[in-house]
């Protein structure tokens, strides 16, 4: 298979990235490279709200296959197999997404261009395919979620001891409050005093984890 596009947006790293699609409302923009920039390939899409990505966990490429994988769901520590979760450490490493559609770009010089919300990729992110969601295909409300629970991982307050420089834009702070309130550390790490940065954007993030409470200790710009 060959990438048909690339994502690009604020996640400059993969620690802090949503652990599923659509838990936060980041915005990416999706360009592609020929010969799948042809404008015509797009034609009607506009017509959809989601859309399904299908792309590689191209930072997670491993030369051995394990068959268990240790989500972080469960704490970390428990071993499921590898086809009960969805694990970036795959044979294939094929990775699927549901984003919501928020526009389209036609007519541009570079090409091309979707504009996403809620996507859980890393910037740079080879994109295999692109399909449109069909909510009487592919919802399915009485399906049971087996390990993984019946709802998403919780959220945790976030509270800001420095909400950083002045070019901090509302909008950016409010996504970073989103992430962070998915607590991005493991599950199974507990250290207090544990000091974690995490790269969104143009900045780098600082905070510890108390008790259930994430504190940002600092914004600074990259």
């Amino acid at each position: 298979m060959h990438p048909v596009a690339y994502i690009h947006n604020d996640f400059k790293e993969k620690f802090g990235i949503p652990r599923q699609s659509g838990l936060v409302s980041n915005v990416s923009c999706i360009t592609f490279v020929h010969p799948y920039d042809d404008p015509a390939a797009l034609r009607g899409i506009e017509e959809f709200t989601h859309l399904w990505l299908l792309w590689d966990f191209s930072e997670s490429h491993r030369e051995t296959f394990s068959p268990t994988v240790r989500p972080p769901r469960l704490g970390g520590n428990t071993r499921v197999g590898v086809f009960a979760t969805r694990s970036p450490f795959r044979p294939n490493s094929i990775g699927l997404s549901c984003v919501k559609l928020l526009g389209t770009e036609t007519k541009g010089k570079d090409g091309p261009k979707l504009y996403v919300q809620g996507a859980d990729l890393m910037d740079g992110t080879p994109i295999y395919d692109i399909k449109p969601y069909l909510p009487y295909a592919d919802c399915i409300p009485e399906a049971k979620t087996g390990i993984l629970g019946e709802t998403p991982d919780k959220t945790e307050e976030v509270l800001f001891e420095n909400t950083g420089p002045a070019e901090v834009q509302a909008g950016e702070l409010e996504v970073i409050q989103e992430i962070l309130s998915r607590n991005p550390p493991p599950a199974y790490q507990d250290d207090q005093e544990r000091i974690y940065g995490m790269k969104y954007g143009r900045f780098e993030v600082k905070f510890r984890r108390v008790k259930e409470k994430i504190y940002v200790q600092s914004i600074e710009s990259l």
